[in-house]
């Protein structure tokens, strides 16, 4: 009985069509393909700008050097994007985008339209960290979270779910103080300028970088008071703020202001749809790495003035990511309860 063996050149095309597959370099892959970077925001905000001066250099670090297309793709406050990223788009490592911090916990906060679980993604960086401050005008008689306590606070925001009104709420129940919330504003620059003539004491969610950027002069001329600060870590520019931490001693309430304000530690975090190719994503995180540290790119987030200083790897956003839903079922049902209280 004869039986049918495969050719030798049957077997040569096969085996070298697997080795060739196999020992496909990232260089290999991207040589002459583009990446799709996906700005979940409008043409000409903050995340446009950073992704717009980051496709600018980034293509010299990623073997291969593939082109950098800039699609932008608002809606949903990033969920969105964030859903084609999960979804849609092609998991090969051709395709990137940059979403607003607080993307990754809408899931956690109950929003049915997050369809996508955030520690499945692969998340590339950031070109930066923000910390926020409790800000209050000068002439409010409150110095201290213990002032707050006896002195109740009003707070401009734009609405109920405003992260100026949501932080209140934290607030409120991490330090047992004192805060009305007025809404109706449209925006924090709007309830900022309004602190300014007298209408409300000032906002919980002021970020330092934009404070440093529109309102030198209220820093330079101690117009503010800055009760504490928050985020993932103190900032080096504040060290004379109390660090929020720092003063919750409670472990409950403590876990709660973790959560609550993990957001700020993630920036304005970078990522890649999940099951891309290990190698793939290891290229990436290093190219965006070597691009914060670039001295052309340095130079035009100076020119820019972009917050740029305080970079966080991949592997930060992952731990940050991964420390939100690994919170208790008792605290993550609360930080829900705070954040959808805002809707009443």
């Amino acid at each position: 009985m004869t039986k049918n063996w495969p050719s030798l050149l049957t077997i040569g095309v096969f085996f070298g069509t697997c080795t060739s597959a196999v020992a496909e370099t990232p260089a290999d892959f991207y040589r002459g393909k583009e990446i799709n970077f996906i700005v979940s925001s409008a043409v000409g905000g903050g995340f446009d700008a950073y992704a717009r001066l980051i496709a600018r250099h980034i293509s010299q670090f990623i073997p291969g050097r593939p082109a950098i297309v800039v699609q932008n793709m608002p809606g949903a406050g990033g969920v969105r994007a964030a859903n084609f990223l999960y979804s849609v788009a092609p998991k090969d490592g051709t395709s990137i985008g940059i979403v607003q911090n607080t993307v990754p916990v809408e899931p956690l906060y109950g929003n049915k339209q997050a369809l996508f679980d955030s520690v499945k993604f692969n998340w590339l960086g950031s070109p930066n960290e923000e910390t926020a401050v409790l800000a209050i005008w000068h002439t409010v008689p409150v110095q201290t979270v213990k002032d707050a306590k006896t002195h109740e606070l009003t707070i401009g925001a734009s609405g109920g779910m405003s992260s100026s009104a949501f932080f209140a709420r934290v607030f409120e129940e991490v330090f047992d103080i004192r805060i009305k919330v007025i809404p109706g504003y449209k925006g924090a620059s709007e309830a900022m300028m309004a602190m300014e003539r007298g209408e409300n004491d000032g906002n919980t969610s002021a970020y330092w970088s934009s404070l440093k950027s529109t309102k030198p002069d209220w820093i330079r001329e101690k117009k503010i008071k800055m009760v504490f600060q928050y985020g993932a870590r103190p900032h080096s520019e504040l060290r004379d703020i109390p660090f929020a931490m720092d003063i919750v001693h409670d472990p409950r309430k403590r876990d709660l202001l973790m959560v609550a304000s993990a957001p700020l530690g993630l920036g304005r975090p970078i990522l890649a749809p999940p099951d891309v190719p290990r190698d793939r994503v290891s290229a990436l995180r290093n190219a965006l790495s070597d691009t914060f540290k670039n001295s052309d790119y340095l130079a035009e987030c100076s020119k820019q003035r972009l917050d740029c200083d305080i970079p966080a790897s991949g592997e930060e956003i992952s731990k940050r990511v991964s420390v939100v839903y690994n919170a208790s079922t008792e605290v993550s049902a609360r930080i829900r309860a705070l954040y959808n209280a805002g809707q009443k």
